[in-house]
């Protein structure tokens, strides 16, 4: 199952985010709750990417409203508004967010100001958006195209093995 291993940080990015799918099948195996799917999930992430300082979920609560789901990190925002900061814009746009530099983000809300660069994913099953994974990084430039496919590949994980209500 889950096994944190520091030599799995220095992985090329295609290994590391194949081990991460074999370990998140095995977290997922026969537990359908969401919040708990994306609580380990948020572990994983945090625990074996590299250069992370918060990893987790908001969730769509009411049309314009992101609510604080499990993460791991710094305590956080708790409420955010559809269309505003990286998180919202996701929503809004429906769009995955790759920010190289968040202060450069129109409207960023800082929620640690160590935070540098940001990766958020929509979440969306069955053409319902149901909020956003959210990453963030003290590094600069930090994501890229193939974070956001690793990471769309676990959430696709999360998306068709857990019952959303």
């Amino acid at each position: 199952m889950f096994a944190l291993d520091d030599s799995l940080r220095t992985l090329p990015k295609a290994d590391l985010y194949a081990e991460m799918h074999r370990q998140a099948r095995g977290l997922l195996d026969g537990e359908r709750d969401p919040i708990a799917n994306a609580a380990n999930l948020a572990s994983l992430l945090y625990w074996t990417l590299p250069d992370l300082n918060w990893a987790g979920f908001y969730f769509l609560k009411q049309p314009d409203l992101l609510v604080l789901g499990p993460f791991h990190g710094k305590p956080a925002c708790v409420r955010i508004p559809v269309g505003r900061g990286v998180c919202g814009t996701a929503v809004a746009t429906g769009a995955v967010q790759i920010v190289p530099d968040v202060h450069a983000f129109p409207g960023h809300i800082a929620c640690d100001a160590a935070s540098r660069s940001e990766l958020v994913l929509p979440l969306i099953a069955a053409d319902r958006m149901l909020g956003v994974l959210d990453l963030d990084s003290p590094i600069p430039n930090r994501f890229d195209q193939a974070d956001a496919e690793g990471c769309a590949a676990l959430m696709a994980l999360l998306l068709n093995g857990s019952d959303w209500a």
